[in-house]
């Protein structure tokens, strides 16, 4: 069964600016570290597989006061892991963010695991925030002796709001005189309509487009107070976007999405079935009663080609909209592979008139 879903509106629905475009400069930042996990329930790191462990571990208890060197422990309650998470754009010092831990070795769960204190580094090598907590994994192990079952991903989890930022990326907002926009899908026709919808918000020209993925604002034009001021007022202006015709195919589960504007011209389309059947049906010669023959096997194989009568459509003419010849072929029974195999033949043949996305 081939699923379809058409967007097809009336009228276009006008959408936020801040729903389609980013801020420069207005983004996160990646942080990563290197961590330990304790309190495991056996399902930690075997250290002999991974000695790295054994190396962070034994750095910890060290910088607490408590001297290990020389000493052979083998715990099985702990594993080390990578600690990711983005600081988000103008947080200050003291606010938490939410931190997502990773095995690194061959531990078989962090279920129930705290997170020692972990520096979380940026791109610079700047320490910008510490993670610790209790991790929340999402997953499930039973073992028995002959075997066991896992279900999701145990070896990963997260800790909302596991990490407190020490330290905030400087970013003068307020001495911007310029700020661009920069849209999310790049397109001349939105680009102009968002130029149009501030510059008549604001009533002067203060936008202009630079290129299809980029608008320019004049901040001192628009005479407000701050530019946190203006950007508030831009992101809640309201503009109907152009979007590409554009047909999504996913082949694992048969589903096709289309937008409204994909146009189909006139086109045939006739689509059969080759069918190869072999089989083999050996015979068993048996020798006469009292004699000295043996009993042979004889191949015999019996091979057959047959052609399906398939699929044969009339010509489809120009003003049909894709929709309605896939809605056609739905009807016809023809299976997801052969829609999929039908739809990228009549884009070869330049009759689909759209970005043809296979999945």
């Amino acid at each position: 069964m081939v699923f379809l879903i058409t967007a097809m509106t009336a009228a276009a629905t006008p959408v936020r600016i801040k729903d389609l475009v980013d801020f420069d400069g207005v983004r996160g930042n990646d942080l990563v570290g290197y961590g330990l996990v304790v309190g495991l329930n056996g399902t930690g790191d075997g250290l002999r597989n991974a000695p790295f462990t054994e190396d962070i571990m034994t750095n910890i208890l060290e910088r607490l006061g408590v001297n290990v060197t020389g000493e052979q422990f083998r715990p099985k309650n702990v594993a080390a892991v990578l600690v990711t998470s983005t600081l988000p754009s103008f947080a200050r010092a003291g606010s938490q963010i939410d931190v997502t831990v990773s095995a690194i070795g061959d531990a078989k769960s962090l279920m129930g695991g705290t997170l020692i204190m972990t520096p979380l580094n940026a791109a610079d090598g700047e320490i910008y925030a510490v993670a610790q907590g209790t991790i929340i994994a999402g997953g499930a192990v039973a073992e028995g002796d002959a075997g066991g079952v896992t279900q999701g991903v145990p070896t990963a989890g997260t800790i909302p709001a596991g990490a407190r930022v020490e330290r905030e990326i400087e970013f003068q907002l307020t001495s911007l005189t310029d700020l661009r926009l920069a849209l999310r899908e790049a397109d001349f026709t939105t680009a102009d309509r968002i130029e149009r919808a501030i510059n008549s918000n604001f009533g002067r020209q203060v936008a202009l487009m630079l290129d299809s993925g980029t608008v320019q604002l004049d901040v001192p034009r628009m005479n407000m107070r701050s530019v946190a001021h203006a950007l508030s007022r831009i992101e809640n202006i309201e503009v109907e976007p152009e979007r590409k015709a554009r047909v999504v195919v996913d082949q694992s589960s048969g589903t096709i999405v289309m937008g409204e504007d994909v146009r189909i011209s006139r086109v045939a389309v006739s689509q059969g079935n080759l069918t190869l059947r072999i089989q083999e049906q050996p015979l068993v010669v048996q020798p006469n009663p009292f004699s000295q023959g043996q009993t042979v096997v004889v191949p015999r194989t019996n091979a057959a080609i047959e052609e399906e009568p398939g699929i044969s459509l009339a010509e489809v003419q120009p003003g049909t909209s894709l929709s309605e010849v896939v809605a056609g072929l739905n009807a016809l029974g023809v299976a997801p592979r052969d829609m999929i195999d039908i739809l990228k033949s009549i884009k070869a043949a330049g009759a689909l008139h759209a970005e043809f996305v296979v999945r």
